[in-house]
């Protein structure tokens, strides 16, 4: 049925976990931990700083999970085609990668934006303070949306993924693969 592609499973799957678990690592840890900054004007510095640091080894995870990610399916690509239920969950990754693509990409920009507002109070990088200027201030509520988005995307992401290693069993292998015929011989699939 399909052959052996651990080199990209790999991939997928050390990437897919470094996104998912720095992405939320960073909402609770460094957003966190900056927003408990004694001096309100240094909560955006320490949570840039943090985020800065993070921010090379997030674009190798994602890199990696999506090198992995279409190495996976080049490998399946018959398993893809002919059993069902293949093809909608593969589609329900790409769809959840790109959506976690976007929104870790908008939230990088805000977070670019974010860095011009260093040295004013903040209440925490992603909640403004009575004072913080507007421009900041929408661009710290978007983030605090953001920030949550991105582990769940990429949590669910991890959820087809275990709905895939569901499909590789043999006993859903067969039957996945006899139905399309089935269904195009008019019999119950």
């Amino acid at each position: 049925m399909t052959q052996r592609n651990t080199a990209f499973r790999t991939l997928h799957e050390i990437g897919l976990a470094a996104w998912f678990g720095g992405s939320l690592a960073g909402a609770v840890a460094v957003n966190g931990a900056a927003a408990r900054a004694s001096d309100p004007r240094e909560r955006l510095r320490i949570a840039n700083a943090g985020w800065a640091r993070w921010n090379p080894v997030n674009l190798a995870a994602i890199g990696a999970h999506l090198a992995g990610q279409v190495g996976v399916g080049l490998g399946n690509k018959s398993r893809i085609v002919a059993q069902k239920g293949v093809a909608s969950s593969s589609a329900a990754m790409s769809g959840l990668t790109v959506a976690a693509l976007a929104v870790s990409a908008y939230g990088g920009m805000l977070g670019k934006k974010l860095k011009d507002a260093e040295g004013r109070p903040v209440e925490g990088a992603t909640e403004p303070a009575p004072e913080t200027a507007e421009k900041a201030a929408a661009a710290q509520r978007r983030l605090r949306v953001c920030q949550w988005l991105v582990p769940a995307l990429t949590g669910a992401m991890i959820v087809v993924d275990a709905l895939h290693g569901e499909q590789q069993r043999p006993s859903q292998q067969l039957p996945g693969l006899l139905a399309r015929p089935a269904r195009a011989l008019g019999l119950p699939g």
